[in-house]
């Protein structure tokens, strides 16, 4: 039996045989966790008998000159059925609209409590602005039992849907559960390039995220992250429980699965936010994600001794490295494609029809299977539907991926600095909120 390596010098073997490997294994991860996902969906737990209002809902939304989307978010979270809720926005020195905006919401709504933070404390990060408000919450909650409070960082574009606590209530039954993240969508998905973010998220939580719920492994993911305030506390430094880091959410659930706190992913319970329709936005928002995966690679010798079974830990700790085997594809892809340019060997060998079956398993499998999942609830219609968007998925997937170099060069020059990404314009808005009787 030959080898799709003979006849080649072996240093040009040895990245295609890593990137082989990689790929044949990711292909088993993602099988085993699209088994584990769909089992998880099928089986998810069910809001406990006094439903959202068992528990006390505090609702963060760090802004920063968000005069374009602020009234819009707050509003939808003003509107929300609770028994108890506190929203508090942290106004990060807002020098637009929104601080105006804010104080016209708070005269009407006394539940509305916005925390105003001015220079030099402001604009230091929106780990700084989360912690600021965490420190002032004991003084809101007064006598609730802090495993009772539960946490939401909704961003300043996001639109809580009204029936995430209840979903979300089910997993917070259990008193091992800190974390759960929402489901993450993309309204303004009607552009070709903000669809392919919704589909992006979709892939993430109902492959890799929902996957991991049987082990209590699932990340937080900032917006629609909802975290237990005992979970916080045990996690927090003086400053609070989240770190000046560029992915301060996905920091901060890989701490509280060190501290023995389970994570989930709630597929019933959505946020929806706004895409970016423009790719040079897209390239520095998705950079400064991949900069913070990198910095997260810190945090695996924790991971690897949380206190959870041995194949979770490992699991954990290969996609913390995730960054690691998208090089070794990637660098795979570009010598294959050295070979073939310069004519070293053809794009094809003319060898029996059958291995072009496993070219295609290789190349479309993980993305076949993560699109499916994220349509699986709708039924054999759905799968079809994934099937057919992992294609050109497949190819976005890849324009992503000089993220990765540009991340990894910013990290070894340590530069830490980022451009707030301008909003778009909303084409629709919530209904404004019924003030409270007086």
């Amino acid at each position: 039996m030959t080898s799709p390596f003979d006849g080649l010098p072996w240093g040009w073997c040895v990245p295609l045989a890593l990137g082989l490997l990689v790929i044949v294994t990711m292909l088993g991860w993602a099988a085993v966790l699209f088994v584990r996902g769909q089992r998880a969906r099928v089986r998810a737990p069910w809001p406990p008998y006094e439903g959202p209002d068992r528990f006390t809902w505090v609702f963060l939304v760090p802004a920063l000159n968000e005069q374009v989307t602020i009234r819009d978010s707050v509003a939808r979270l003003l509107s929300l059925q609770l028994e108890r809720r506190w929203i508090v926005v942290i106004d990060d020195g807002s020098d637009d609209d929104t601080p105006a905006i804010l104080a016209e919401l708070s005269a009407e709504h006394p539940d509305l409590i916005v925390l105003r933070r001015d220079k030099p404390d402001a604009r230091v990060g929106k780990a700084a602005a989360l912690n600021h408000a965490y420190r002032l919450l004991g003084e809101q909650i007064g006598a609730v039992p802090r495993e009772d409070v539960i946490v939401t960082i909704v961003d300043a574009d996001g639109r809580l849907r009204p029936n995430a606590p209840a979903w979300v209530s089910a997993h917070f039954a259990d008193a091992h559960v800190g974390g759960v993240q929402s489901r993450v969508r993309i309204y303004n998905r009607a552009h070709p390039l903000a669809w392919m973010q919704d589909v992006e998220f979709s892939v993430y939580g109902a492959l890799y995220q929902a996957g991991r719920n049987g082990w209590g492994t699932a990340g937080m993911g900032g917006n629609g992250q909802f975290n237990r305030l005992a979970a916080l506390d045990d996690v927090a430094d003086e400053h609070g429980p989240w770190r000046d880091r560029l992915t301060e959410d996905q920091d901060l659930g890989l701490r509280l699965i060190a501290a023995g706190w389970h994570g989930r992913q709630e597929l019933r319970a959505a946020v929806e936010q706004q895409g970016l329709s423009a790719l040079r936005p897209l390239f520095r928002q998705r950079t400064r994600w991949s900069q913070g995966n990198l910095q997260a690679m810190a945090l695996a010798r924790d991971v690897w001794r949380a206190p959870i079974g041995l194949v979770p830990r490992a699991e954990q700790l290969g996609y913390l490295l995730m960054p690691l085997w998208q090089a070794l594809v990637g660098v795979a892809l570009i010598v294959a494609i050295v070979l073939w340019v310069t004519g070293v060997t053809p794009f094809w060998n003319g060898g029996p029809s059958w291995q072009l079956v496993w070219v295609y398993v290789f190349a479309f499998g993980g993305v076949v299977l993560g699109c499916i999942a994220g349509r699986a609830e709708q039924g054999p219609c759905g799968w079809l539907i994934g099937f057919l968007v992992a294609h050109p998925y497949a190819l976005y997937t890849w324009v992503l991926w000089p993220v990765l170099v540009r991340s990894t060069l910013r990290q070894l020059k340590k530069r830490s600095e980022w451009a707030k990404t301008e909003r778009e314009p909303l084409k629709e808005l919530a209904p404004s909120p019924p003030a409270p009787a007086r």
